[in-house]
């Protein structure tokens, strides 16, 4: 068997009731050869002990325990472990399609001159049936429009999500990327903005292999004035990444065009030159 190329990151924190369906999910993988990277985030359930019944049942299988800080430090924490060249997120109390691995590796195979690789997803509610979003696409995309898909508010298969993008190892630690640790909404989205600013190339489908789970006893669903104040200051983060992108792309493609007509005015002068020479 290969050396494994897609790391899949699970950030846990009192999910037991969860673990299970997301693992045994995991386990029904069409490409198994991955390795699961999972930080349980000082849980104080039955989280822990589940993760060790399952800890043979994976080939690649590592687990950190921490105190708890957060997803967001989490998250960090796997990315400083990552040692493929491809990884995703995955949130422990949701589950994934059978294909969902081989997505990304497929995916990263037939585009290698993309940087990032998107899935689409459900939406899965208890005692309702799961909902795909957005309408059937997919297909490559430029920056700009990359930007317009992960910031759609309404049906968008990409969205902010990081659960159902792959990325490069290689550019994350390059550009020393990570989540920031002081909000605790959009911080996923933040991440995607910086990502996609300093990488090229974006493919995205919206066939659904991802299930997210939302449930009442979230934090994302629960109203508080912390919660208002990130939102604030996320979208401000997220903007203010888009909109400096945006400018250095047109600084660039000025600048390009600068040396093009400079190249072309040498060029007509050397001919020139020539011509003269010949007379």
């Amino acid at each position: 068997m290969q050396q494994p190329k897609l790391t899949v990151i699970m950030p846990v924190y009192n999910l037991a009731e969860y673990l299970p369906r997301a693992l045994d999910a995991l386990l029904k993988q069409e490409e198994r050869n991955f390795k699961l990277l999972i930080v349980d985030d000082g849980s104080t359930d039955e989280s822990n002990k589940i993760l060790e019944q399952y800890r043979h049942s994976f080939k690649y299988f590592t687990l950190i325990t921490t105190q708890n800080q957060g997803p967001s430090a989490a998250r960090n924490t796997a990315i400083e472990q990552v040692d493929t060249p491809y990884f995703t997120f995955h949130d422990g109390d949701d589950f994934v399609e059978p294909g969902y691995t081989a997505f990304f590796l497929r995916a990263f195979k037939m585009h290698p001159e993309v940087d990032m690789v998107a899935c689409g997803y459900y939406i899965d509610r208890p005692n309702k049936q799961p909902r795909a979003m957005g309408m059937p696409e997919g297909g490559l995309l430029t920056k700009g429009n990359t930007y317009l898909k992960m910031t759609n508010v309404f049906s968008s298969p990409v969205k902010g999500y990081s659960w159902n993008k792959g990325y490069k190892t290689e550019i994350v630690q390059k550009n020393n990327l990570r989540f920031d640790t002081d909000i605790n909404l959009l911080e996923d989205q933040i991440f995607n903005v910086k990502y996609i600013s300093v990488s090229d190339g974006f493919y995205y489908t919206q066939r659904p292999y991802y299930h997210y789970w939302q449930r009442s006893d979230s934090l994302v669903h629960k109203p508080s004035l912390k919660k208002a104040s990130d939102n604030v200051v996320g979208n401000y983060r997220v903007w203010s990444q888009i909109v400096k992108s945006i400018m250095q792309e047109k600084e660039l493609e000025k600048s390009q065009r600068k040396h093009r007509r400079h190249l072309l005015k040498t060029e007509g002068l050397s001919k020139e030159s020539k011509n003269e020479s010949y007379s």
